[in-house]
């Protein structure tokens, strides 16, 4: 419904900011990855939003880029997890750690943040490692299929665009992909993918 919004920041009180869109405020909740990107109350500010109707209200959350709204996403399709809660898990961790906990399964990185235990860490981590690929940047298929011989195609997509997410180039994210088995699995492939960068 509201996609994106663009305006003057008015006030900021983390985890709210209210902006100025002709005249209309709007208080939209951030997670404090994009909290710390603002600029001063009084310059303009644009950001991608997702709209949240409940039966206590409407909230609107806003976003710096486009990958940190779709793993919030994401995270509302795992079962147990709210906006509040999303907005805490990128709060504590950025898209790119958030990528890199999923591809290894570390759930000592989410039980850090305020508000996951144990289970719900475990359950994210079960629920996202298939949807990942998904909530980042994609890339076209027959690029890919060009790029990254070895596994099959729509492993070389989640692996590729998880690997850039986590700030590697794509040539080095396709020269740490050619050593992976034709039938390796997403996260398998992952794993490997960052073992053989942390070698190079």
């Amino acid at each position: 419904m509201i996609g994106r919004i663009t305006g003057t920041l008015l006030e900021k009180n983390p985890p709210q900011i209210l902006v100025d869109v002709h005249g209309v405020g709007y208080e939209i909740d951030v997670p404090m990855s994009t909290f710390y990107n603002l600029p001063a109350t009084g310059g303009t500010v644009s950001l991608h939003t997702h709209f949240v109707v409940r039966e206590d209200g409407h909230f609107l959350f806003g976003f710096a880029t486009e990958e940190e709204r779709a793993t919030f996403r994401q995270l509302l399709k795992v079962s147990g997890v709210g906006a509040r809660m999303a907005l805490a898990v990128l709060s504590g961790l950025s898209v790119n750690d958030l990528a890199q906990a999923v591809a290894l399964q570390e759930a000592g990185r989410l039980v850090k943040i305020p508000g996951i235990g144990k289970k719900t860490a475990e359950r994210l981590l079960l629920e996202l490692r298939d949807k990942l690929g998904k909530a980042l940047p994609s890339m076209t298929g027959a690029r890919l299929a060009a790029a990254a011989p070895g596994a099959a195609p729509d492993a070389k997509s989640d692996i590729l665009n998880a690997l850039l997410a986590l700030g590697y180039n794509e040539r080095e994210a396709l020269s740490a992909m050619k050593g992976l088995a034709e039938d390796v699995g997403v996260s398998d492939g992952i794993r490997q993918a960052l073992k053989a960068l942390s070698k190079a």
